[in-house]
Order: C-alpha cells, then sequence, then structure tokens
C-alpha cells in the first residue's frame, strides 16, 4: 500500500490556556459524508492534556471547518487515575451515544507517570462527554502495573474486541526512564468491563524496539489488519503494519505501511499514532509527527496505484 502525504492539518495556536501546545492522538469519527471530526489532546504550559476536537472537510481534509472552544472531556478529579491529563484513543459509536476510550494520565513516584484505559460517554453527538467511572476500565494488574491503555476497540463476531499497550517493566533511554510495553488482547461481551489479564499478542523484533504504540484495526474480507507505532532506541517512533486472520496472532509487515517519515519538516524526525478513516471521497491517515503531536498532526490518502 501507499500513503500520499497531503499536509499538516492542525497544531494548537495557543490562544486558550488549555490550547497552549500539541494536538496529540488524532483520534478520527466520520460525522456525516462531508466532515470528519478529529479529537486530539490539546496540552496547556504544565504539558497537562484535555480533549478538544478539529472538524475538517471530509472532501480536502486540510480545510479546517471548526474547533472545540472548550474540552470536551478535562482532567479528572485530584487523587485520581487521569488528574494529569486525559487523551483520546478511541471513539465508537454505538445506538444513541458516543463512547470515548481515553488515556488517563497520572504522575508516580515510582514510575514517573502511570497510564490506565478510561471512559467516557456522550449523549449530545460527542460535543460533550461524562465519565462512565472514576475509576479506569483497565486497571493496574500483576503483569501491567503502570501501563493498560492506547486501545483499539472493535465488534466483531459477537463480542468486543480490544488490543491495547500493556507493560510494567521501565528502561534508561539515555538518562531517563522511560517505560517498556507490548501489544495485548483482551475481549468482552461489554464496552465496560474486561479482563484483568490481556494475551500478548505482538513481540518485539529486536533490542532496538521496546514498545509499541495506539494500535488502530480494521477488518475487511475476514483478514484484521493493524497499524500500530514502534518505539525504537535508535529511531523513535514510526509506523508499523501486520495482518491476522485470528486477531491474536499476528503477521509483521512493516515494510509494507506505506509511510515513513519526511526529509524535512514538521513529520521528519517522526510518524506515529495513525488512524484510519474511510469516506466517500477516499480512505485517510491522520497521524502524528514530531515530538509526541507537538508540531500538531497530518493526514494522507490512500493510493490506489
Amino acid at each position: 500500500m501507499t500513503w500520499k502525504k497531503l499536509g499538516r492539518v492542525y497544531v494548537a495556536d495557543g490562544r486558550a490556556k488549555w490550547t497552549y501546545s500539541h494536538a496529540y492522538i488524532p483520534t478520527a469519527l466520520l460525522v456525516n459524508d462531508d466532515r470528519i471530526r478529529v479529537y486530539v489532546a490539546f496540552l496547556d504550559r504544565d504539558k497537562v492534556g484535555r480533549v478538544g476536537y478539529v472538524d475538517v472537510d471530509a472532501k480536502n481534509p486540510l480545510r479546517v471547518l471548526r474547533v472545540s472552544k472548550s474540552p470536551v472531556l478535562d482532567v479528572g478529579r485530584p487523587g485520581t487515575f487521569d488528574d494529569h491529563g486525559v487523551t483520546p484513543i478511541c471513539i465508537i459509536p454505538d445506538q444513541d451515544c458516543f463512547y470515548l476510550y481515553y488515556v488517563g494520565w497520572q504522575l508516580s513516584e515510582e514510575f514517573r507517570y502511570r497510564l490506565f484505559l478510561g471512559l467516557a460517554i456522550s449523549n449530545d453527538e460527542g460535543e460533550t462527554f461524562n465519565r462512565y467511572d472514576s475509576n479506569p476500565v483497565l486497571s493496574p494488574s500483576e503483569q501491567e502495573r503502570s501501563i493498560r491503555s492506547a486501545a483499539h476497540v472493535l465488534r466483531d463476531e459477537g463480542s468486543w474486541k480490544m488490543w491495547y499497550a500493556g507493560g510494567g517493566e521501565w528502561i534508561d533511554l539515555e538518562g531517563k526512564r522511560v517505560p517498556t510495553y507490548q501489544l495485548r488482547y483482551l475481549e468482552s461481551d461489554a464496552l465496560m468491563k474486561w479482563g484483568d489479564v490481556g494475551r500478548i499478542c505482538m513481540e518485539f523484533e529486536n533490542n532496538d524496539e521496546f514498545g509499541f504504540g495506539r494500535p488502530f484495526v480494521i477488518k475487511e474480507e475476514g483478514l484484521y489488519r493493524m497499524w500500530y507505532s514502534i518505539r525504537t532506541r535508535s529511531k523513535g517512533y514510526r509506523l508499523g503494519y501486520a495482518e491476522s486472520n485470528d486477531g491474536i496472532n499476528w503477521l509483521r509487515k512493516d515494510g509494507e505501511v506505506g509511510i515513513d517519515v519526511s526529509s524535512d519538516g514538521w513529520d521528519s524526525e517522526m510518524i506515529c499514532f495513525a488512524s484510519i478513516q474511510k469516506t466517500r471521497y477516499g480512505t485517510y491517515m491522520f497521524y502524528n509527527g514530531n515530538n509526541y503531536g507537538e508540531t500538531g498532526f497530518g493526514v494522507a490518502l490512500l493510493s490506489s496505484s
């Protein structure tokens, strides 16, 4: 496959205190045939994220139609798992509601920070979200003590399936402690309740890799296709691609992902956190570039050639 980069869509303009910088982890939703809503985390001066959105034209996704004036989801109460930031990761329209899975950030003396998965629900077509619970839907477990987050959820064969990043170990990277995390898999009959032990569904290929971030899964003609972010010691984040017949055992085909960093500019050092959106005008990939979305998010079009 080949993705044609169309350009950068949006980066925070700093006009409001809560949108001082970044547009982190774009999470796309097709509102109607002509409008795509891209949820992102905007960061304040203390690098605390809050969820907002950028509406774009589905025919020309570089054309911004609207930007949220206030957070659709704010940080949690002091002492909760998401009191130091919230980041969108997966949105699911189901019946008359929108279900938003998000990453909650909490500072920690032992781990620097902890990341667990929360769930919020909108009854006003995605303009505001309310927490399902003050506790995460993926809580810490013995093997995943600090990271259980970055999930993608898909309704398939009568159940909900989740692929997510999980881990509990930390490593030293250029004098900085960073987490290591793998992709794991869970199934559930309900969006709100998931198991305590996720099955590892993707392994590192070499010692350079130490993290898999933000999976995005679609199923076409019985084949599961996943885009994910590979975190390495040598190059930071790059995008990967894999296929599976059962959603559990994956064949990595990273060489076929069809997109990489640019030679210069806003996505020349890093490319990560893909969100795939099909429209009548084509299939788009929204993604982050350098420094985890500090330079905003861009879009690429799947080429037929």
